[in-house]
């Protein structure tokens, strides 16, 4: 009887550490973003269309750099592609 209460404690206490060691293995959840509203989806959707060359529904980082200033600066006034941390 003392063998197996002491076998249940180990084996619990085993399954209570190797649960704990796989909480602490997760990454912490990134911030989610805002959602867009209605304006900054019209005008994601219209400089999409307008400067997708291959038409996948994405820009590409060459589609972005053919972006003009003054889409840019519409962008940015509607709080869309704001400024990127440069890589070193």
């Amino acid at each position: 009887m003392l063998r197996a209460l002491i076998l249940v404690i180990g084996l619990t206490s085993a399954v209570a550490l190797s649960a704990r060691a796989d909480e602490e293995k997760k990454a912490p959840e990134k911030p989610k973003r805002p959602a867009l509203t209605e304006e900054q989806k019209t005008l994601r959707k219209e400089i999409t269309e307008k400067y997708d060359k291959d038409k996948d529904g994405k820009l590409s980082p060459d589609e972005r750099k053919e972006i003009s200033a003054e889409d840019k600066e519409k962008m940015q006034k509607a709080g869309l592609g704001g400024p990127r941390k440069k890589k070193e």
